[in-house]
């Protein structure tokens, strides 16, 4: 969960959140290193008062001004290339979670369950309850276990919408007519927030999602319950 002033990424609750901070880290490194040394050459250049007359005219400086960016940018591409194969991947998922994006709410449908489904609503401001947060609480929470591979599937009724969940790394168009999936594995129990990313409308700052990812035991006396 994001708090005020918060100048970097949530604290990641996957495998695949853990990949992106670690890129993101990689990338701003190099571009820091750049930044200094192109800030560097500007100061060096304007308060020295020394001249050579081969600057203007130098190969090995061509050479080299030329390599070092190509060499600069396949250390980002290599480990960005990694990452978007990984977040592609799809192995063996546990559990199936259709995503099905209104205007506006959400409506979620347990696929490997007979009748387990729901539409889930915010919460108007009046009606929290003391600790919950405005605009991002929903009345049903999506209830997922730990520790196994989740696959999401999203569609949309009317236009476009789109599933993000910053904590776990995810964010899927959410197109009418068309099934995108994604996929990730919480590592840890807690409750993830999330929000439409995709202009969808008038109350498009109005369409939460909330997760609940709670222990394996938990969650099938979950849907049990819910499907009774």
């Amino acid at each position: 969960m994001a708090h005020p002033s918060q100048l970097g990424f949530q604290d990641a609750a996957s495998p695949l959140m853990e990949e992106l901070l670690h890129f993101h880290d990689h990338t701003l490194m190099v571009v820091f290193l750049i930044s200094t040394l192109v800030l560097y050459i500007i100061v060096a250049m304007v308060s020295t008062k020394l001249t050579d007359k081969l600057i203007s005219d130098s190969q090995e400086i061509e050479i080299i001004w030329t390599i070092l960016p190509a060499v600069i940018l396949i250390l980002i591409a290599l480990p960005s290339l990694r990452i978007l194969y990984l977040m592609d991947e799809v192995n063996n998922p546990h559990l199936t979670v259709k995503a099905v994006g209104h205007q506006w709410y959400w409506s979620y449908e347990y696929t490997d369950y007979n009748d387990l489904g729901f539409d889930a609503y915010m919460i108007p401001t009046q009606d929290l309850l003391p600790g919950e947060f405005r605009l991002l609480e929903t009345d049903y929470r999506v209830v997922l276990p730990t520790n196994s591979p989740i696959r999401v599937l999203t569609s949309a009724e009317d236009v476009l919408h789109s599933w993000a969940v910053p904590a776990l790394g995810v964010k899927m168009d959410a197109v009418p007519g068309r099934l995108n999936q994604m996929t990730f594995i919480n590592t840890r129990p807690g409750v993830f927030y999330g929000q439409c990313s995709e202009i969808c409308g008038a109350n498009h700052s109005f369409m939460p999602i909330v997760l609940e990812v709670v222990p394996l035991k938990e969650f099938i006396d979950w849907s049990l319950l819910m499907e009774a």
